[in-house]
Order: C-alpha cells, then structure tokens, then sequence
C-alpha cells in the first residue's frame, strides 16, 4: 500500500494516510479526521479559502483589508488556509502531491483528488447508479451469518455515502430487515414489534438478530438434547419389557381365537334333534321320514 512508504514513527495524530487502493475508505476517515480538528478545516477544503475582507463600518460594504491592518481575529481566520492545505499534504504520498502541486487552494486540491480516484460527474453518476442497484437487490441467503450479510449491506451503503449519496437510517434498517431469509421471518415480526424503527441503527439493528440467534440457538441445543435422553429411555424401557409385550400379544392373539372357536362352536347344532353338542351326522335319533334320511346321507 502507499502508506507502507512513509516513515515509521509518525505521530497518530497526523492525516490518514493516502490509499489509492481504498479511495472512499481514505476519504471518510480524512473527512472525519479533518472536522475533529476543526469545523473550519473542512469548510476551507469544501467551500475554498477564507478571504482577507471585511465589512467597512462607513461604507457598510465588504472591502478587502491590508495584512498591516488585519486584526487577531482576521488573521487566525485565514491561516486557517494553511493549516488545511498542510492537513491534506500530510495524508499525500509524493505521487499524489505532484499531482496537486499545481492548485492553489485547498479546495481545488480536494477537487483533483476526487476526479482523479473517484471520476467526474458522469463517471460518479455511474457509479451510484450501480451501487444503488445493488442496495435494491440485496438479499441475504438462507445459510449466510448476520456478521457476513451485514459486511457485504455496510459496503454499499458506506460507498454510496462517500458519492455523497445515500438513504435515511430508518430506511437501511427495513431494508436489511426485508433482505432476511424466510427463516428469520418470526425474529423480524418480534423487532417490529418491540423496537422504534424510526431511532433503531443498523448497529443496533445487527446486535438484537445475533441476539436473538443466540437464544433461538440455545433453546433449540436444550430441545434437542432433552429429545434425545427421552428416547433413550423409550428404548431402554422397551428393551427390558420386550419379551413381556410379546408375551402379552401371544396371549391375546390364543384367547382371541379360544374365544372365536367357542363362539363358533356354540352356533353348530344337530338339525335333527337341535342338540348343540354333536351335528347330524353323530346323532342317533332315527330320522323322521325317508326323505330325510336321504338328504342327511346326501349330506
């Protein structure tokens, strides 16, 4: 990387240092790092350098004012433009400051930097345009972690920031909420319903889903594990009661059919006498008639 060429031992209070690899990422770090130091930093380097004028109270209009006759306050003003160019040349490898060597302000020094890494406005147009498009189509697949969802979600919304583009913190939270698998369709439903969307941070947003993971994680660990001591026992019951049941069908399947041949038993009887104990051919009662007799020899 660039920085790997600058002198060890400098002071971590110094500009972030240049990656031409990572343009946004050194963009908003210098960003934030400019405006700690001072609110009129970032207002040179944005808006360009502070001007010697002041307002004539005769004449009641502005007029420029000799260095002789500049006060205190004026003067610590305007070297407010130096200590912004000095601010940005400390963050430039000496590539990058050969290339705005050159511009005389702050402002049109930021300006380079931007097209050189970043495009002018169509090329930056461009690019929101496809960064925008993904932020529609994101999703977030079945097996894929919140940690990882959310790294790939912070990539886009963090670039479309540093193309000064970007959307409402409420509207980052539903739309991470809307990428979510089906899966997690009941953790959604519960933040909707116990948390302000309006004031939730994506931040805030990702700790209340590992959160609820976590539990969902170890409820279901406990069902488990209770699940299986319970069919353990199922089976060690059943092991030592196994012949027992076995036993016990037998003698159930025995007295069923002892019971059906009794009933069936109990339905045949002697057509010639009605005696239940024989059938008509075991009984000795002579037959009433010829006919009779034949049809029982028949039979």
């Amino acid at each position: 990387m660039d920085s790997d060429k600058y002198l060890e031992g400098q002071s971590m209070q110094r500009s972030p240092l240049f990656e031409s690899n990572g343009f946004i990422y050194w963009k908003n770090r210098f960003e934030t790092y400019v405006k700690s130091k001072g609110l009129d930093l970032w207002h040179v380097i944005i808006e360009g350098d502070f001007v010697p004028i002041q307002n004539n109270s005769k004449t009641k209009q502005s007029e420029a004012v000799p260095f002789e006759k500049q006060n205190d306050d004026l003067k610590k003003r305007l070297a407010k433009n130096n200590e912004a160019k000095m601010v940005i040349y400390n963050a430039l490898p000496k590539k990058e400051y050969e290339g705005t060597f050159m511009c005389n302000t702050e402002k049109e020094i930021w300006k380079t930097l931007l097209i050189t890494h970043q495009g002018n406005s169509q090329v930056k147009d461009k690019k929101i345009d496809i960064l925008v498009q993904q932020y529609e189509q994101f999703v977030i697949s079945k097996d894929e972690s919140i940690d990882s969802a959310f790294a790939r979600f912070n990539t886009i919304i963090t670039s479309l920031k540093a193309l000064d583009e970007g959307y409402s913190s409420k509207n980052y939270v539903r739309k991470f909420l809307r990428a979510l698998h089906l899966k997690l369709r009941a953790k959604v439903t519960t933040i909707e319903e116990l948390k302000d969307l309006t004031s939730l941070s994506p931040d805030e947003l990702i700790g209340n889903l590992k959160d609820s993971s976590d539990e969902e994680s170890s409820t279901s660990g406990s069902e488990d594990e209770e699940y299986a001591m319970a069919v353990k026992d199922f089976k060690k019951f059943f092991k030592r009661r196994g012949r027992f049941v076995r036993q016990s069908q037998n003698d159930k399947k025995i007295f069923q059919r002892s019971r059906d041949d009794k009933n069936s038993k109990s339905d045949r009887k002697c057509f010639r006498c009605g005696d239940l104990n024989h059938l008509i051919g075991e009984c000795s009662k002579p037959p009433r008639d010829k006919n009779q007799r034949a049809f029982v020899g028949g039979s």
